[in-house]
């Protein structure tokens, strides 16, 4: 095997936090930084144009991973699209900016990470429309948009669910979370900005930043307990990487598998795959995910998405940055609580003024809208496991949805709603007959049918269980996690901004910015249940 240089830092994942670390660990030109990608960069319309994202599934940009049959949902086996690429799943999402709800952040029960403590790091990554405040930032790498445009369906989903009872909200991610309005994106220009886009491609030119894409890595090298560096296949050669640091940011899915493949997990399901035991932690469970499903509707006018991908639209896309193609289709949402004991909002609806269902495989004839009840905060847990010991196989994805009942009357009163928001005048113009699930249905067996990830896992390497509050492994010596795996409770809320803020504040945690962990923060938490 080759011997590669030494780094101060090695990424493994150029993914939305492994972007944000590669820019601000490298913004010191005496520290050598090496990003590790499985993935390419980003090429094509597909990925500038934001109405293109679901082409994007399914492709090499995508890791295309499936779950496990899922026993409450009709033993089906659920696709799960993760990003394979320059900027991760923020180079293949729908690019809505969300937070998630304040009580989140103060409900992990990790000092230091409580939602007054993390809001600096929100303003710091962004540039935001709405300028400067108490909640928004103007000079962050990550720029935040009203969208260009916005299809006459959102705008009919905004006023029905006023009709409906809900409170108008013109900013999901300022004083209150609950309401419903159009949804702000991660747009520049009308063209999405990717955490690559926004935190990789201004430092590439920096001499003392290394960045490697089509590098899939194996596992950490460990020397008992520290972190020395990475074995890593690139061009068909399997190559090693020596670093003072390594920070693995794969994504819920791929670092816990990285971190049993280096030893680091269940100590009795490693020994099962021959890998030696590093040190016993439960790499890999406390998986949460949200769970989504469509209730479509035939609109009775041709003003939905369905037929918006012609000649001409392209054009005013690649000519003026405009039209159809900025749409990120998941226009519009709301964020309401359907179970009377909510301490927060339990449901986000996401509208789309075309049909949308089977991440966008499914296309029927004709114009339709679709709103999208989504669960946010699942008491389901499931898990990540290795399926053998060959570092380039698949993980055994187990999440277990639907085992806890309260996540089944969650949708289901989630569905109710939606017909109900659906059924109010605003949108008496449009509305044709229900065409999914339809009237009188049973909703409980539509759900089990059709529900599916609305692309948000995480928990898998959880703070207070696998690495502690400066997100270092516990046990170990010089490894961390830095992604979404890190979060020890949901987060009420699409997730790609949460991870980026991860980034940020892990980059601050690294260079010492931050205060050190006391040794009560170091000792991990009973492996029971993640906090929530």
């Amino acid at each position: 095997m080759n011997q590669g240089p030494e780094f101060d830092f090695i990424i493994v994942g150029a993914g939305s936090a492994g972007c944000v670390l590669a820019n601000r660990l490298s913004a010191k030109p005496d520290v050598k930084v090496l990003l590790l990608e499985a993935g390419g960069p980003e090429v094509g319309l597909y990925h500038r144009a934001p109405a293109a994202f679901y082409k994007l599934f399914k492709t090499k940009a995508d890791w295309a991973f499936y779950t496990e049959p899922q026993a409450e949902m009709n033993a089906r086996e659920l696709f799960w699209p993760r990003g394979k690429v320059l900027g991760g799943s923020s180079a293949i999402n729908a690019m809505i900016y969300m937070r998630g709800n304040p009580r989140d952040y103060d409900d992990w029960h990790v000092p230091g990470w409580n939602y007054r403590e993390v809001l600096p790091y929100f303003k710091k990554l962004e540039t935001h429309f709405l300028g400067p405040s108490e909640y928004h930032g103007n000079n962050g790498p990550l720029n935040v948009e009203q969208r260009r445009y916005t299809n006459p369906l959102s705008y009919a989903f905004v006023e029905a669910g006023v009709q409906a009872g809900l409170k108008r909200n013109d900013d999901f991610n300022g004083a209150e979370q609950e309401g419903v309005g159009l949804l702000h994106v991660t747009n520049k220009n009308g063209v999405r900005h990717s955490a690559a886009g926004a935190y990789l491609k201004p430092v590439l030119s920096r001499p003392n930043l290394a960045v490697l894409t089509g590098a899939r890595v194996h596992r950490v090298l460990m020397e008992k307990s520290r972190a020395v560096g990475v074995e890593y296949r690139h061009q068909g050669q399997v190559k090693r990487a020596q670093g003072s640091r390594v920070i693995i940011s794969g994504g819920s899915v791929l670092s816990p598998q990285i971190l049993m493949l280096s030893g680091i997990g269940p100590g009795e399901h490693l020994r099962q795959h021959g890998i030696s035991v590093v040190q016993d932690l439960p790499v890999g469970q406390g998986l949460w995910d949200h769970l989504a499903l469509p209730v479509i509707y035939r609109c009775k006018t041709g003003v939905s998405l369905d037929k918006a991908e012609n000649l001409a639209n392209l054009i005013q896309f690649l000519t003026r940055q405009n039209g159809p193609f900025v749409s990120n289709v998941a226009e519009a949402g709301a964020f309401v609580r359907v179970m009377p004991d909510a301490p927060a909002p339990d449901l986000q609806y996401h509208f789309g003024p075309a049909y949308f269902a089977d991440h966008g495989f499914t296309r029927p004839v004709g114009n339709y809208f679709t709103l999208g009840p989504t669960l946010i905060a699942p008491e389901s847990r499931g898990f990540i496991e290795l399926k053998s010991a060959d570092p380039e196989a698949n993980p055994r994805i187990q999440p277990r949805y639907l085992t806890e009942r309260h996540d089944l009357e969650v949708l289901q009163r989630g569905v109710e709603l939606a017909q109900e928001i659906a059924s109010q005048k605003a949108f008496d113009p449009y509305r044709g007959e229900e065409a999914a699930p339809g009237r009188g249905k049973e909703l409980r067996a539509y759900i089990r049918q059709y529900a599916q990830t609305l692309y948000h896992p995480a928990g898998t390497c959880a703070m207070g269980r696998v690495v502690d509050g400066g997100l270092k492994v516990y046990g170990t010596e010089n490894l961390y996690v830095m992604d979404a795996s890190v979060m020890p409770g949901v987060i009420r809320g699409n997730t790609n901004a949460p991870a980026i803020m991860v980034g940020e504040r892990g980059a601050d945690l690294l260079m010492g910015v931050e205060r050190p962990m006391s040794n009560d923060e170091r000792t991990p938490r009973n492996a029971g249940n993640p906090v929530l």
